[in-house]
């Protein structure tokens, strides 16, 4: 199917390419991190590529958009598995949700984050991210609120540093994001942006399995459950 990319603008083969020229921007600047994490599912090819050219293990991170009644593609907001969430108010308003349905779907979505966590991880733990230096990376960012949520669990999990990096990303999603970051970083900002898909070739789903192995590749190639701080 044909899609519409703007001229001009930097387009990213695939996920495992993007990664790469993420990883290689990411060494360049001196970054030193403890652990990558990859919001699943897109964002874990990218994590597993800077995980590897840092010498860090990485982890995976679910984070569930929270639905808006009637229109499951409009999210109010986003949730992890340990309740860390986004709400989109003006929006909330705006459709009138109530706090009913935001306490039901808030509770639904939680437990789907969790459950996908524990299918992803299968045998490996949870990486220890109290005291740590971490990366949370995606393969682009629209709207930013999955990224926040993203954020605000490893605040959660007593992460001392947090960076945000990503190949492609809104202009306005970077500026959000910095004020719960401590850091973003982004390989293009495009004028143009109405979806992460416009600025790949290839942008099919990422499998569950994909996400498996690649967990289990990163943490065979490093040793122990987390790198000492730097």
């Amino acid at each position: 199917m044909y899609q519409w990319r703007p001229p001009g603008e930097k387009i990213f083969e695939n996920r495992r390419v993007a990664g790469k020229e993420l990883a290689s921007a990411l060494l360049r600047r001196g970054d030193k991190f403890s652990a990558v994490l990859g919001l699943t599912r897109g964002g874990v090819p990218l994590a597993f590529e800077v995980a590897s050219a840092l010498h860090v293990p990485m982890d995976v991170i679910v984070i569930k958009k929270l639905r808006t009644p009637g229109n499951p593609e409009l999210a109010l907001g986003a949730v992890s598995a340990d309740g860390a969430k986004v709400l989109r108010e003006e929006i909330i308003r705006q459709l009138g949700v109530t706090a009913e349905y935001l306490a039901r779907e808030t509770e639904l979505r939680t437990t789907e984050a969790k459950d996908e966590e524990r299918k992803y991880r299968g045998k490996h733990t949870p990486l220890e991210l109290k005291g740590q230096s971490v990366v949370i990376v995606d393969d682009g960012i629209a709207t930013g609120s999955s990224v926040e949520a993203a954020v605000l669990s490893a605040r959660n999990r007593g992460a001392r540093s947090i960076t945000v990096a990503t190949p492609v990303a809104s202009r306005e999603s970077c500026s959000n994001l910095r004020r719960v970051a401590d850091d973003v970083f982004c390989l293009t900002t495009p004028t143009d942006f109405w979806a992460v898909g416009m600025f790949y070739r290839d942008f099919s789903q990422t499998a569950d399995d994909e996400v498996r192995q690649l967990l289990d590749q990163s943490r065979s190639q490093t040793t122990g459950t987390s790198a000492p701080a730097p």
